[in-house]
């Protein structure tokens, strides 16, 4: 079905071919019509749609009937234009996000609209081989978004630091303030106990329900009272920027657009620079950078002064980090792991160094078994089998890619998954060992960091001894096979 919209686009797009085919610019055409320059410009874009005297007009200036210049047939030029705007990938695509607007891509899909159109298909074909879905590809979309903002919102900054000053006193409990609001301001009804009567649901940490005017929050009575902080935090956030459309269920695992999965972020975005702080949180990161040598329980112990979970913890420095210490070429991952079952899954990233590595786009492959972010979960596996204990663990790296002249110092923590302990869970920040990073952090060569060469997966590492490989180099092994064919080729045909 053809949106309002794309009737527009049609339109415009159809008028703004004409004219050029007739070599006539802006201005020839509003000479003819007598329609302001402005407002010809809007109408090509498809911003705009004349009223009938403005596209009798039109059709008589560039030389076609009223009827074919309102219909929605296209020429056979533009044929593959009309499988696009019937998909409804325009309206999907979040353009508004890199600053464009559909006539955008139109305007490009026009100049070779069957090429375009193959390279489309291409696409929409790479898409279904590797598995990507629609959260998938929203999702990527949303990282790229940060990436070009390097994580920080200021505008959400400045929406989180006016409620804390408002409603959070210094001697008073962070989440009796913030539940509060949610009951009183929010006009919430805070439910903790209905989720466990549902099986299926019981490891969801919230639902909002609504019924009527009145909405209900679930909430998981078994989650910490940090992870309830957090959640009413998110609450909070959606209500005072008025984020809609949004989801009900705290890990939705479909989407219904773009919008929801953006929202969900700033809500997101909002909880963490509520609960902390940055102006305190860059004089803990300005004391910790001073050590000298590398001290994993004083970075816990920053994350613990908070009150925050490790993964808040980590999204936040992502924010920070940049902004006030020049520190962009990070990158931030997270690892899942099932305890026993040799299976790691690199479930979140976010690359603001512009350097993919690692990353979560390789199918069925196993990740190199070096990075701390998987060794440090084999660690806590044995400290949870022997000693019972659930509370996380912290390690630092120096990751050296083979191959590659990067080199990454990487904290990394690694927790137990709540409220299912049947998962664990590691949270990485890295960091391109270059000049700024070496001048702001002391510890950066301290004695007790080990450095360890690693690769992207086994699949692809030129590594002989590995001790840690658990499968053959196919990829590498197939990449040299090509690679001598191809010199063996260049010298056969120079003779």
């Amino acid at each position: 079905m053809i949106t309002e919209g794309n009737i527009k686009l049609i339109l415009g797009l159809k008028i703004k071919l004409l004219r050029q085919e007739k070599g006539l610019s802006l201005s020839n055409l509003s000479d003819k019509t007598k329609i302001s320059i402005s407002y010809l410009n809007e109408i090509e874009k498809g911003k705009k749609y004349p009223k009938t005297d403005k596209i009798s007009q039109l059709a008589e200036a560039l030389g076609v009937t009223y009827d074919w210049l309102v219909s929605l047939k296209l020429s056979k030029k533009l044929g593959p234009l009309a499988e696009i705007l019937k998909s409804n990938i325009l309206n999907e695509l979040p353009l508004d996000v890199f600053g464009l607007h559909p006539s955008n891509l139109l305007e490009l899909i026009s100049g070779a609209p069957a090429k375009l159109n193959a390279f489309i298909s291409t696409l929409i074909e790479i898409s279904r081989n590797y598995n990507l879905t629609v959260e998938n590809f929203y999702n990527s979309v949303l990282r790229t978004y940060q990436e070009m903002h390097e994580n920080y919102f200021p505008e959400i900054e400045a929406e989180a630091e006016k409620f804390r000053a408002k409603y959070i006193k210094d001697d008073q409990d962070v989440l009796s303030a913030i539940w509060d609001y949610i009951e009183q301001e929010c006009c919430y009804e805070i439910d903790q106990k209905t989720l466990a009567s549902f099986p299926s649901l019981k490891n969801l940490r919230s639902v909002l329900k609504k019924d009527g005017k009145k909405e209900q929050l679930l909430l998981n009575g078994r989650l910490t009272d940090q992870q309830k902080t957090f959640i009413l935090s998110r609450e909070v956030g959606y209500h005072l920027m008025n984020l809609n459309p949004r989801s009900a269920i705290y890990t939705s695992p479909s989407v219904n657009s773009f919008d929801e999965i953006l929202n969900n972020f700033k809500a997101t975005y909002f909880a963490g620079a509520l609960l902390l702080s940055e102006n305190d949180l860059i004089a803990d990161i300005e004391r910790f950078f001073g050590m000298e040598t590398w001290g994993a329980d004083h970075f816990l112990n920053i994350m613990y002064k908070h009150n925050s979970s490790p993964e808040t913890f980590f999204h936040r420095l992502t924010s920070i980090l940049p902004k006030y210490f020049d520190l962009n070429k990070l990158f931030f991952i997270k690892f899942t792991h099932v305890p026993g079952s040799g299976e790691y899954n690199l479930s979140k990233e976010l690359h603001l160094s512009g350097l993919h590595n690692p990353h979560g786009t390789i199918a069925s492959e196993h990740y190199c078994r070096r990075w701390l972010s998987v060794t440090i979960l084999n660690d806590l596996e044995k400290e949870m089998a022997q000693s019972k204990n659930n509370q996380p663990i912290c390690d630092a790296q120096i990751s050296d890619y083979i191959n590659s002249v990067n080199k990454y110092f990487c904290i990394t923590i690694a927790r137990p998954q709540y409220p299912d302990p049947n998962f664990t869970t590691s949270l990485t920040i890295g960091f391109q060992m270059d000049s700024s990073f070496k001048n702001k952090v002391k510890f950066w060569n301290a004695e007790n960091v080990s450095t360890k060469l690693v690769s992207e997966t086994c699949e692809r590492c030129p590594i002989t001894d590995c001790e840690e490989r658990v499968a053959p180099p196919t990829i590498l092994d197939k990449r040299k096979k090509e690679k001598k064919v191809e010199e063996d080729l260049v010298k056969l045909l120079n003779g």
